[in-house]
């Protein structure tokens, strides 16, 4: 099962985890990262570099997260989302809003 990133990252979008990813897996939106499971081989080099702990096992996503696991697929491939392979600096504020957990609403596809 791949990795996949989950609601932590909103509004944060950390990159730390793009740099180690030995496939390139991810995808960036606006305001979120996605990784791609066409790709991910389920390494995991990419878990501990999120200071979020955005990034889960699909196989063991909390329930509460569980529909990220489809999303993650489908923006993976949406017009607009660009594969992204080096690190960039965090989105404004994020100190903030990597205190904050709801924030499925301020996902911008």
């Amino acid at each position: 099962m791949p990795f996949i990133v989950t609601e932590a990252c909103i509004q944060c979008r950390y990159t730390d985890c793009v740099e180690v990813c030995p496939m390139d897996c991810f995808v960036a939106g606006p305001n979120f990262l996605v990784i791609d499971p066409e790709g991910c081989i389920d390494c995991s080099v990419c878990v501990p570099q999120c200071p979020v702990q955005a990034i889960v096992n699909a196989a063991e996503v909390p329930p509460d997260q569980a529909d990220y696991v489809a999303l993650n697929a489908q923006l993976a491939k949406a017009p607009g989302w660009q594969p992204i392979r080096r690190h960039e600096a965090p989105m404004a504020e994020h100190a903030h809003w990597a205190q904050v957990r709801a924030k499925r609403h301020l996902l911008l596809v």
